[in-house]
């Protein structure tokens, strides 16, 4: 994506300008990577175009990771997570 040689790159259906997809591109670490893998191992939704998929999981991943994670302790901590597992 950071290489591409275009003015717009589609993500999602809709077209972004080449420099902002550039930008968010060259800010993704090993653990947005990562966020974004775990995602996809536990969907269970089948994924029929898996290039357009994690372009735009990518893409949104610095966007969306954070809040994930603190949903996943929302749950362990409120949500019956530690009763669950006996830690109370």
């Amino acid at each position: 994506m950071v290489c591409v040689k275009r003015r717009t790159i589609r993500i999602n259906g809709e077209d972004y300008p080449y420099e902002l997809v550039k930008s968010r591109f060259l800010k993704l670490n090993s653990g947005h990577v990562a966020y974004v893998m775990d995602c996809m191992k536990n969907t269970v939704t089948k994924i029929t175009n898996i290039r357009a998929y994690l372009i735009t999981a990518l893409y949104n991943a610095p966007s969306t990771m954070s809040h994930y994670y603190q949903q996943e302790v929302q749950h362990d901590m409120y949500g019956g997570g530690w009763a669950e597992k006996g830690i109370t």
